[in-house]
């Protein structure tokens, strides 16, 4: 792997026995515990996830965190995740994403966070235009609070979005400047949005670029979620073409760091210490490959 590439291990690939979207999401490894280990295994940035963040608040301060990410040499960091953003002011599912909006933006201007990530993981049904509307709002009031990027993740389960070219026509559209496309290759993966797909993305709107694998076919027709909070693959241990991915984005113009973002319920029941080691080594060794289809 070449000196340039930076690696960031996000949340759910270091967080150890969580709950994912079900229950406890905050992580029972200490925080500081998860910056030394991630750096130990070379990655230059992490992930937080909101709901860990709240826990981390009630014994830690955004200054505590801030020295935590220097004193370990992390660079870079993820907030995640705002769900619901779109909605009417007056729905209560709003009401609750609108706290998690201002933590995200507190945390981010205090913490230099390199972006905010915002999805439809619900899958609340809503129409492109005051969609778009709505993001491009929701970046306008970012810029107030922080210089992170606001990058909308779509994937099968966002109803609204399901291929490249809405995804791109919401970022277009919103036109801002800290907005952009956040790219998993999971998602791309089983929305079958091939690597070469990646390159017509115009390379100010692909802000951020994630790394999972998997299998090509779902596991069953009737628990997808199962499937993707419980049984991803580390980079290279499935059947997706990462270095493919890789070379795609590149091609496309996208040069930052990268993240790893595996939510494996087999990961999870392993020290830290080797969480942080094996996802760091398999992904880091995606770079060193070539990719079937070049």
């Amino acid at each position: 792997m070449g000196d340039d590439v930076e690696l960031v291990g996000l949340y759910w690939t270091l967080s150890g026995p969580v709950e994912v979207h079900s229950g406890r999401e905050w992580s029972l490894f200490d925080l500081g515990d998860r910056c030394t280990q991630a750096a130990n295994a070379g990655f230059k940035g992490i992930g937080i996830w909101h709901a860990d963040l709240e826990h981390v608040l009630e014994t830690r301060t955004l200054p505590d965190i801030a020295a935590l990410l220097d004193d370990n040499g992390l660079m870079y960091l993820e907030l995640e995740c705002l769900m619901d953003w779109f909605l009417p002011a007056d729905d209560p599912r709003r009401q609750a994403s609108d706290q998690t909006r201002r933590l995200l933006f507190e945390a981010s201007g205090a913490l230099h966070a390199h972006h905010i990530k915002v999805t439809n993981i619900p899958g609340v049904p809503f129409e492109i235009e005051p969609l778009t509307e709505a993001y491009a709002e929701l970046c306008a009031e970012a810029a107030q609070h922080t210089d992170a990027r606001v990058v909308y993740e779509f994937m099968p389960h966002d109803v609204n979005v399901q291929d490249l070219d809405t995804a791109l026509r919401i970022v277009e559209a919103a036109g801002a400047s800290n907005g952009g496309l956040c790219i998993d290759t999971w998602h791309m993966a089983k929305l079958r949005i091939a690597p070469e797909d990646l390159k017509r993305i115009p390379p100010q709107w692909l802000a951020w670029v994630e790394l999972s694998d998997g299998q090509l076919e779902w596991m069953a027709d009737d628990d997808h979620v199962d499937e993707v909070i419980n049984h991803r693959a580390l980079p290279g241990e499935g059947e997706f073409d990462i270095p493919g991915y890789i070379a795609a984005a590149r091609a496309a113009g996208y040069e930052g760091p990268w993240g790893v973002e595996v939510l494996s319920e087999e990961l999870r029941q392993n020290p830290l210490d080797v969480i942080c080691r094996r996802a760091y080594e398999t992904t880091a060794s995606q770079f060193l490959e070539r990719s079937p289809l070049t």
